[in-house]
């Protein structure tokens, strides 16, 4: 059998918190009780929103819970050869097009209803266009999109179980920006094709992106992950932690003095693999790890359960 090799995918646009931190939990104890490898990957192609100093401190976050890595991490930024032959491939076989539409031509399309998360659903108007037609628009900005088709995609969610979504939900989608740099849906594609990538566990907030993804494996002749899609952490409120649910970064609970076992506890306990909240060591995690005692619906992070751990 094929070895293992999973990946921790940060992106440096803001700070890490419990909520990342359990998701990279969950992908490092998946792998590491398989005897697998994990790769690090800075995802800092998204250059508007990349934070200084923000790589950094993430690879202080997960030393400080204890998740390792193998090799050096990887960073998008010096690969965007890789994501460059990618696109040429795709425009060698007509599978993109160049696209002049901006958000505000998309929104004002009568065709284009949003779709939660995803924006405007993108009509086609430049469907007709041949990779060739980007040498006749001068100095006209274009997006490369990439042509979904009708087809949906299934697949085995290590998590969710079996799944069925269309990638052409929102259109045919952007794989290249026309500010010259790749879209995080062919970058994190590539990147994974390329390191051998057998397992991604993520936030199922990006099983929308998951059909477009597998849209472009098949595209560019490459294997995909299993993908293991878990519930997010989230506030009082439902929804995705952020400022309004207070400072929960792993920073701050750091700086506080809060320890890595005891976060570690929590998290743990909010698995289902520990009865109480109370401090444990990451290696002691490993024989505990089980899917099937995952909670299917998203953990609540109450600023009790933090008092619990020691965060004023």
């Amino acid at each position: 059998m094929a070895q293992v090799v999973a990946r921790l995918a940060p992106s440096p646009t803001g700070a890490q918190h419990v909520g990342n931190a359990r998701t990279y939990l969950l992908a490092w104890l998946s792998a590491r009780s398989q005897g697998g490898r994990l790769l690090l990957r800075i995802e800092d192609i998204d250059s508007p929103r990349v934070k200084a100093g923000a790589d950094q401190a993430i690879l202080d976050d997960l030393r400080w819970l204890g998740l390792d890595w193998d090799g050096e991490p990887i960073v998008q930024t010096t690969r965007l050869a890789h994501y460059q032959s990618a696109l040429d491939e795709l425009k060698r076989r007509e599978l993109v097009y160049p696209c002049t539409c901006t958000r505000g031509d998309i929104e004002r399309a009568a065709s284009a209803p949003h779709l939660d998360h995803e924006g405007p659903t993108y009509p086609g108007t430049c469907s007709h266009r041949k990779a060739e037609d980007a040498e006749t628009l001068g100095d006209r900005p274009y997006a490369w999109r990439l042509r979904t088709g009708d087809e949906p995609i299934s697949w085995e969610d290590g998590f969710l179980g079996p799944q069925t979504l269309s990638p052409a939900t929102a259109g045919d989608f952007v794989v290249w920006k026309s500010a010259g740099t790749p879209a995080y849906q062919l970058a994190v594609v590539v990147d994974d094709a390329e390191g051998g990538v057998t397992e991604v566990v993520r936030g199922d907030d990006l099983v929308s992106s998951t059909p477009r993804q597998l849209l472009l494996y098949r595209r560019l002749g490459r294997t995909p992950p299993r993908f293991f899609h878990v519930p997010l952490v989230v506030g009082t409120d439902g929804l995705r932690l952020a400022k309004r649910h207070g400072d929960t970064r792993l920073s701050a609970l750091r700086h506080a003095g809060v320890s890595a076992e005891s976060l570690l506890g929590l998290l743990a306990w909010s698995c289902g693999w520990r009865e109480r909240i109370e401090p444990i060591a990451l290696r002691d995690l490993l024989p505990r790890f089980r899917w099937d005692s995952m909670p299917r619906e998203p953990f609540v992070l109450t600023p009790e359960l933090l008092k619990a751990i020691g965060y004023p």
